[in-house]
């Protein structure tokens, strides 16, 4: 089941769109707190958004470079600002598509289906997770922190996976070596020790201390 996130403030048209969608089988989620839009995306990790233009504090442009700064999901601008100059402006902003108001709601499926068909078939979903204000992209690898980005390893990626899995647990050591040993060979605890101290480093470098804390004798969990 594919996650669509919409960011529409006019009530009446979000709550359309949500229950029409949902009677297709998406899981839908409507943008609550149009001041920290970017809160409620990582927390809901969509593989589309529906993006509205006119918007309180922000408008749809600015919320979409900055889910471009940590993600490559799909956008939709949906706007009655239908002129040549900002359906130029959306593509430019990093939009996949522009649906006019007012419009057919089995269009608006029909353009939804047609982009997760090209962007999921061949690349997979990817999704991203947010822990104090990091973001982790599972389909890029990376971490964004501000105007901070890491490039992660495979491993490095998988520790953050399982820790950020868990953010209010403790993680053994038995359960991330178990994640790493997925695809490579043997890992021993010294080298998990080693990936774990590596990847701290790299995380001090752009301002998150203590991000992986260590709980002596059993395992690790985010701070």
């Amino acid at each position: 089941m594919y996650r669509i996130f919409i960011v529409e403030d006019d009530e009446v048209i979000a709550r359309s769109m949500k229950k029409h969608l949902e009677s297709w089988d998406y899981e839908v989620a409507c943008t609550a707190d149009f001041s920290d839009v970017m809160a409620e995306f990582t927390q809901f990790a969509p593989q589309l958004v529906l993006m509205d233009i006119k918007l309180p504090f922000y408008n749809g442009y600015h919320w979409c470079s900055e889910i471009r700064k940590v993600s490559k999901v799909p956008v939709i601008f949906v706007s009655s600002a239908s002129d040549n100059m900002n359906i130029v402006m959306a593509v430019n902003m990093g939009g996949d598509d522009f649906i006019a108001k007012p419009f057919d709601l089995d269009v608006l499926t029909v353009k939804i289906q047609a982009l997760l068909r090209r962007t999921y078939d061949f690349t997979g979903q990817s999704t991203v997770m947010e822990h104090r204000g990091a973001i982790l992209n599972l389909g890029e690898a990376t971490l964004s922190y501000g105007e901070e980005k890491l490039e992660l390893t495979k491993n490095e990626l998988k520790i953050l996976q399982v820790l950020m899995g868990n953010k209010d647990k403790i993680v053994s050591r038995d359960t991330l070596m178990t994640k790493l040993w997925e695809s490579d060979s043997y890992v021993d605890e010294n080298t998990l020790s080693v990936n774990v101290g590596r990847l701290r480093k790299k995380l001090d470098g752009i301002g998150l201390s203590d991000f992986i804390l260590t709980k002596k004798g059993i395992g690790y969990r985010v701070g």
